[in-house]
């Protein structure tokens, strides 16, 4: 599954942890993929499944 890049900065930058969001903005390409950056994605805390693109209505 891959996860678009800015719903990952937003969120962490919603809970205050702009070092990382911007740290993440220039490491990560724009579509990140959950089982490649699993590890990373732990360490920030952050479930793959809550920010899965949603598909349009």
């Amino acid at each position: 599954m891959e996860i678009d890049k800015l719903r990952i900065t937003d969120w962490l930058r919603n809970r205050g942890q702009h070092v990382r969001a911007d740290w993440i903005d220039r490491e990560l390409p724009d579509r990140v993929d959950t089982v490649r950056h699993a590890g990373l994605l732990a360490t920030l805390g952050l479930d793959p499944a809550d920010l899965a693109d949603r598909p349009s209505p």
